[in-house]
């Protein structure tokens, strides 16, 4: 099986191109192949695929590195556009792919950038899903004995963000593991920690649904500056300080659709023997 490693901001994939279905990779192979020591090593495994819709450019699916399918991934869409036109899939400047739940739009930059429209984020907690009787803005979970508020939001794939002094010490592994598995995220849950700076400004560490902390999450990066403009505390443009680098979001709120703009970075190409 041939295939492409890449990275955006130090979140890593392993892209496959499955547009002939080639491929159909069960569960304990993503997992194999995600494993750092006996396989290739990734955070996702993204596939290319043709869309069935001609007003469609191509097909985008994300597997964790548990091997679940899941719906959305920022950093991966960057990837996947650079994948496309490394690999000359494609010559137009901006494409349309669909993925699980929406569909998205990748645009090249300059110097190497890319813009993804995400579409527009949901904040209903059916859309999520998070069981709760009411709609808020912040909601709360006991945990170690203290609250600890948050706040849902959906780009695609759901996320909680957490709003803390320093990031620097939150135990995000202890707390993020807590939330992805609680029984009120059915499909569990993208646990973000962000830390206020300025009103252009936040920093984010991200514990990902199936993979732990990553060094960098796209989808996240956009989830807690949505939550931020939102709650009038950020301003229409924020830079996301993530460990991996910087992300750039813009959204105008209300049912605008929200665009993240980043690099993305070729690695090697390789073959491996399933």
């Amino acid at each position: 099986m041939k295939f492409t490693k890449m990275h955006a901001l130090s979140n890593d994939f392993v892209i496959i191109n499955n547009i002939k279905k080639n491929f159909v990779l069960k569960k304990k192979i993503i997992q194999k192949l995600s494993n750092r020591y006996l396989g290739i090593g990734f955070d996702q495994l993204l596939l290319v695929e043709l869309s069935l819709n001609k007003n469609i450019d191509f097909h985008y699916r994300i597997f964790n590195a548990n091997g679940n399918e899941v719906e959305q991934c920022g950093n991966g869409a960057r990837c996947f556009a650079l994948y496309l036109k490394i690999k000359k899939l494609t010559l137009k400047n901006k494409v349309c792919v669909s993925t699980k739940n929406r569909l998205i739009y990748l645009k090249f930059l300059n110097n190497n950038i890319i813009s993804v429209n995400m579409g527009v984020p949901l904040f209903n907690p059916k859309e999520i899903p998070f069981i709760t009787n009411s709609i808020k803005n912040t909601y709360k979970l006991f945990f170690q004995n203290r609250f600890i508020y948050f706040s849902i939001v959906s780009l695609g794939n759901p996320h909680c963000v957490i709003q803390v002094k320093d990031i620097s010490n939150t135990s995000v592994s202890l707390i993020g593991s807590f939330f992805e598995n609680h029984k009120l995220f059915p499909k569990k849950i993208n646990v973000g920690f962000m830390q206020y700076l300025n009103i252009n400004n936040i920093k984010i560490r991200v514990f990902e649904r199936g993979v732990g902390e990553t060094k960098s999450c796209g989808s996240g990066a956009c989830a807690a500056a949505a939550i931020g403009i939102q709650k009038n505390i950020l301003l229409n443009k924020v830079y996301v300080h993530l460990p991996g680098g910087i992300i750039t979001v813009y959204w105008k709120g209300n049912n605008n659709n929200l665009y993240m703009e980043g690099t993305a970075n070729y690695v090697y190409d390789g073959k491996i023997i399933l």
